[in-house]
């Protein structure tokens, strides 16, 4: 049996889980969009680009402060939420479209800012994902991708893995930091800052926001549960008040893109 493409897979799942995630606080939290802009802190004249931008909170939050954004997504069930919202704020500076991350429809230098957000682990070549970031930022512009990070040990992040493609089958890898850090390196961008902090989730409301299928989600209790007597993860479930909760370690990296080497 032929696999299904991974775009397609993603197409899917955003189209069923898009009013839920939009909906979710951890992900429409102002104050998360906030300090993603900060870190960034872009010039008021910038051109800024928001990668996968899904339901386009990070955009608009890029838009009260830039000349102007464009936010791609490639599906289009969070694209007409965004617009909408987009629309409700009266932004007349945010453009959104339709488009893949791994090969960007924008010409070389075009914007002055590159982000994506929380979406990172959803690419099947994060490498190629930055580069295309970066090959649309001008020189001396900045590119930052916020996501969840994976244990630096293989088989701890291979767990972890495990539970997030369990839970949604659009996740394909969350990476080490030092791993995105060589990817940063490796396109040409100049790390300027690295933040890190946890996000505590609870196990069932994360379930719910996926729509994960029961037996799945079953599956996915049981290695929380194993993960939480022997440590197998980085994700460090625990039961309180009779729920099980864990923690994304997650990470902001933001590079400057170098000027070509002179020949």
């Amino acid at each position: 049996m032929t696999a299904e493409p991974h775009n397609s897979v993603v197409r899917r799942e955003f189209t069923r889980q898009a009013e839920a995630y939009a909906a979710n606080p951890s992900i429409a939290n102002p104050e998360r969009v906030e300090r993603i802009v900060r870190a960034v802190n872009p010039r008021p004249e910038a051109r800024a680009l928001d990668v996968a931008t899904g339901p386009g909170y990070v955009a608009m939050g890029f838009a009260a402060r830039c000349r102007e954004v464009v936010a791609l997504d490639l599906t289009e069930a969070p694209l007409t939420l965004a617009r909408r919202m987009s629309e409700e704020r009266g932004l007349t500076n945010l453009r959104i479209v339709g488009g893949d991350a791994a090969s960007l429809p924008f010409a070389e230098a075009a914007f002055d800012v590159a982000v994506c957000c929380l979406a990172l682990h959803h690419m099947e070549d994060p490498g190629r994902v930055v580069r295309e970031m970066a090959r649309v930022c001008r020189a001396g512009g900045s590119v930052a991708v916020e996501d969840m990070v994976a244990s630096e040990h293989a088989e701890r992040a291979a767990y972890h893995n495990r539970v997030e493609t369990l839970r949604d089958p659009s996740h394909v890898r969350a990476l080490p930091l030092s791993e995105l850090l060589r990817l940063f390196a490796a396109a040409g961008l100049e790390v300027e800052s690295v933040a890190t902090d946890a996000r505590a989730l609870v196990a069932e409301r994360w379930l719910a926001n996926a729509q994960t299928p029961e037996e799945q989600a079953a599956e996915v209790r049981r290695l929380l549960e194993r993960d939480a007597e022997h440590d197998l993860s980085g994700l460090r479930p625990v039961q309180s008040d009779g729920q099980l909760t864990f923690t994304h370690r997650m990470a902001v990296v933001v590079g400057r893109k170098l000027a070509s080497p002179q020949t």
